[in-house]
């Protein structure tokens, strides 16, 4: 999948597509990864509960990944990240952060940065068996990813962005895969889904049409709706992770700059 995520946006969409699609996503605010932290915070109920717990598989590898390369061990940043997401699965906040505010890939460095200087001597003396979130990390997945990560010099702060701007990208091709798949077209899907963000399918639209049954045009026409979709996808993800409709372009922006570098 990564190997799509970092296409340009030059094929994804005209005008009244992305005001309509702004339009939806202003929508999304009533239910962003804000209110959810915001709602557990406050003792909220177990269905907050348990989108927190979603949030933290989503976020707790970019986060581990931002750990390990600020220089700690296998074995302490593992400590650290699960010290991490127990504090927050525990409905606690470092004082002084006010969450709630700006963008939440931001929000959570902050919050592990504050726990990394103050509870630094802590969690690495829990060694495991100590704060467990509860949550099956799959620690040896982590880091043979890490492994493949991008070269050492990279910073740890573009890293952790990196990695969120394209699990984010991963994480929406997938909703479009299980959308083509509920409406039967997960076939159509499979045969184009190496064109659709720009890269190069292993055959013409033509050849695809004859294998499927459908004609050249019929081909274009579902790969340009494809990308449509995703294209209002990926702004239904990002509006989840800021405050305001008008950041969400920004993100968008920045997104794809991130995975390009």
């Amino acid at each position: 999948m990564e190997r799509l995520a970092w296409q340009t946006t030059a094929t994804m969409g005209t005008e009244r597509d992305q005001e309509e699609s702004e339009a939806r996503a202003a929508g999304q605010f009533t239910t962003t990864h804000w209110s959810v932290v915001l709602t557990a915070g406050e003792g909220g109920s177990p269905e907050a509960a348990k989108a927190l717990e979603r949030l933290c598989r989503a976020y707790w590898y970019p986060l581990y990944a931002y750990v390990r390369r600020r220089g700690y061990n296998r074995e302490d940043a593992q400590d650290l990240t699960q010290s991490f997401f127990a504090h927050l699965l525990g409905k606690g906040f470092p004082s002084g952060i006010e969450p709630g505010k700006g963008r939440f890939r931001s929000f959570l460095l902050v919050c592990l940065n504050h726990l990394l200087t103050d509870q630094r001597e802590k969690a690495c003396a829990a060694k495991r068996g100590g704060a467990d979130p509860g949550l099956p990390l799959n620690w040896v997945e982590a880091e043979e990813r890490y492994r493949l990560e991008t070269p050492l010099e990279t910073t740890p702060e573009h890293l952790y962005d990196r990695r969120w701007a394209i699990d984010l990208l991963d994480h929406v091709l997938e909703r479009l895969r299980q959308e083509a798949l509920a409406s039967g077209q997960d076939k159509l899907f499979e045969a184009v889904e190496g064109c659709l963000l720009g890269g190069r399918a292993d055959e013409t639209y033509a050849r695809i049409g004859d294998r499927l049954g459908l004609s050249e045009t019929a081909v274009k026409v579902a790969v340009y709706r494809l990308r449509q979709r995703y294209r209002e996808l990926v702004r239904e993800e990002i509006a989840h992770t800021v405050t305001h409709p008008e950041q969400i372009d920004e993100e968008m922006h920045y997104l794809f700059e991130v995975v390009s570098r």
